[in-house]
């Protein structure tokens, strides 16, 4: 598929659009959209790959008002309610979802989706809930390697990592903790990202940028409690995104059922209303297995995302719900081709046996 993914993009998708193929082709089963964000218009993109999950603000309203055209747009609060009913949506039906809880979806996604008369069901952390606000620990990494040196050295002996990196291993490096420091507590994780700070020789400042520049603060910053209360104010719904997004598969029980049963608690508390949705942190096949979804259902939530997939079907598990990923550079065309199912058949046709784990920042 990515031999020939420029040619779908620029060529095939185009066509079908303008031919109506995509409308007519569309199945019939719900269809759960993920968004991670719009990006401020006057924000600088700091690296593509990172930047690579949140769309810009026209793009936002080109694709919401194809949809209010093209299908009917549910609010959170139906689709929770078929799923408690078990009733079936109606055709061609849609869910809005973003993911990570950052500062652009109050100030830079709620004012686009006022204007088209939509609601969205908000996943954010238990982060949310702190003070000062906080960044994202896996994109405060990532931030950290792009930082510090070209080249430099690691040594985190007590998780295994003893490496030396390059501009061109950074990537996989940064990977590769992703999944190391899930294992762990927030605590525990503060604690390790400290010492690679230190052996990068960053100052404690080292991200005054992304706090003080406002386009920036709204790009990586979390939501603060007072914020999540104005997104709730403005008619929006939110899930869990658990305590602090590390890959569920690598955290121990002890950490997995911690991050996503206090995360349920602890926003209902301050939010003082049922939180029913999870989105598994990541949200694919290598970071959510059966043990997550058994946790979140004893958890007591009514439903859990993946982010992956493509329509809810009324057979598919409550528990893992798929959702269609938009990315920045997804043009109007390969969102219908998304939306309306075309493009996950033909992921499905071409799909390797062993899938090998994205290194985006998804989720």
């Amino acid at each position: 598929m990515r031999l020939v993914s420029p040619l779908l993009k620029h060529v095939v998708y185009p066509g079908l659009s303008k031919t109506g193929y995509l409308r007519r082709a569309a199945h019939t089963g719900p269809v759960v959209l993920t968004y991670h964000g719009v990006l401020p218009a006057e924000y600088k993109v700091v690296d593509p790959a990172l930047d690579g999950s949140l769309v810009t603000a026209d793009s936002f309203r080109r694709q919401l008002r194809f949809l209010k055209e093209q299908y009917n747009v549910i609010s959170p609060e139906e689709f929770l309610l078929s799923c408690e009913t078990q009733h079936g949506l109606s055709p061609r039906t849609v869910l809005l979802t973003c993911d990570d809880g950052l500062r652009n979806g109050l100030h830079d996604m709620l004012p686009i989706l006022q204007e088209a008369g939509l609601k969205c069901l908000f996943f954010v952390t238990g982060a949310s809930l702190a003070t000062p606000p906080t960044m994202l620990w896996y994109e405060e990494l990532y931030l950290m390697f792009l930082a510090g040196p070209e080249n430099f050295s690691l040594e985190l002996l007590e998780i295994g990592v003893q490496a030396h990196a390059n501009r061109r291993e950074k990537r996989s490096l940064w990977w590769e903790l992703v999944r190391k420091l899930s294992r762990y507590d927030l605590d525990r994780r503060r604690s390790l990202l400290e010492s690679i700070r230190m052996q990068l020789g960053l100052s404690e400042r080292w991200d005054s940028e992304y706090r003080e520049d406002p386009a920036c603060n709204r790009r990586f910053l979390l939501l603060n409690q007072t914020e999540l209360k104005q997104l709730v104010g403005a008619g929006m719904c939110i899930g869990s995104h658990t305590l602090s997004h590390p890959m569920l598969s690598k955290s121990s029980p002890e950490v997995a059922w911690s991050e996503i049963s206090e995360s349920k608690h602890n926003l209902e508390q301050a939010l003082g209303q049922k939180v029913s949705a999870l989105a598994y942190p990541f949200g694919d096949s290598s970071s959510v297995t059966s043990r997550e979804m058994q946790m979140a259902e004893r958890a007591g939530f009514q439903c859990a995302f993946l982010n992956t997939g493509g329509s809810c079907g009324t057979s598919t598990p409550e528990f893992a719900l798929p959702r269609v990923h938009v990315a920045r550079e997804m043009g109007l065309a390969e969102f219908q081709a998304h939306v309306s199912g075309f493009h996950h058949s033909l992921q499905e046709l071409f799909r390797p046996a062993n899938p090998i784990a994205p290194v985006g920042v998804t989720g």
